[in-house]
């Protein structure tokens, strides 16, 4: 679809999303580097996986998360969430520009990385305790974007159900906890934890265990998996 021709001048409008995943017992981001030419700005440079709108094949911006999502994992997200936007004449030095950005959650199981057409490679980057942003200079004012999507996620953790989200669709309680405390940063009380969880209804069991040197563990899923469920309190510390 050919854009009209305008009076006025129009910024530059892309989609920007912060997907994270546990990668080896760590919170992740997924980033992208950007190609090395001359006509790129930040070459080289790594960056959150996005681009720019496409008037023929997205209906929305929504429609343009999930297809960049798709373009970089191969999946469509189980939670895809509305961040917020940021906009300025010095955020890209190709024009004045504005990014709408979105954070997603996905379990690192099956998942296989794409660089995709417009990025010379893809990787998973550690995001420490008690931080927000990671070791590699990001492209942009993409740090800062980073820095607030971490921040979003860390203090939601508090009160959703958003960390199930990453794990796979069946999973054990202990998997669960082990899963809010590496978003969290700190531990959770175990007790607490799990009638907390059983309070809320977050999840039911499967007709499976999963086998250990042990003992089997009882396998659950989500209920519910097409939102995440509110808790009326906030988790508590391990004593």
């Amino acid at each position: 679809m050919k854009s009209p021709k305008l009076d006025f001048d129009t910024p530059l409008v892309t989609v920007d999303i912060a997907i994270f995943s546990v990668i080896e017992g760590a919170l992740a981001v997924l980033l992208v580097k950007r190609p090395d030419a001359p006509e790129e700005p930040f070459p080289n440079h790594w960056a959150l996986p996005g681009g720019f709108i496409d008037l023929d094949q997205d209906a929305d911006l929504l429609a343009c998360a999930r297809r960049k999502l798709k373009e970089k994992t191969g999946l469509a997200s189980p939670y895809l969430e509305q961040l917020g936007a940021w906009g300025g004449n010095k955020r890209d030095p190709r024009g004045w520009s504005v990014t709408q950005v979105y954070f997603s959650l996905l379990s690192a199981d099956g998942l296989e990385l794409r660089a995709g057409a417009n990025a010379a490679d893809v990787k998973w980057a550690r995001i420490e305790q008690n931080e927000t942003g990671v070791d590699d200079r990001l492209a942009f004012d993409h740090k800062t974007l980073l820095a607030a999507a971490v921040q979003r996620l860390r203090g939601k953790v508090e009160y959703t159900s958003l960390p199930a989200f990453l794990l796979p669709e069946e999973f054990t309680l202990s998997e669960l906890q082990r899963v809010y405390e590496i978003v969290l940063g700190r531990p959770v009380e175990k007790s607490a934890f799990r009638k907390r969880v059983g309070d809320a209804g977050l999840v039911e069991k499967v007709p499976r265990q999963r086998l250990s040197a042990n003992r089997p563990a009882q396998l659950y899923r989500l209920k519910k998996r097409a939102a995440p469920i509110y808790f009326p309190r906030t988790f508590s510390p391990r004593g």
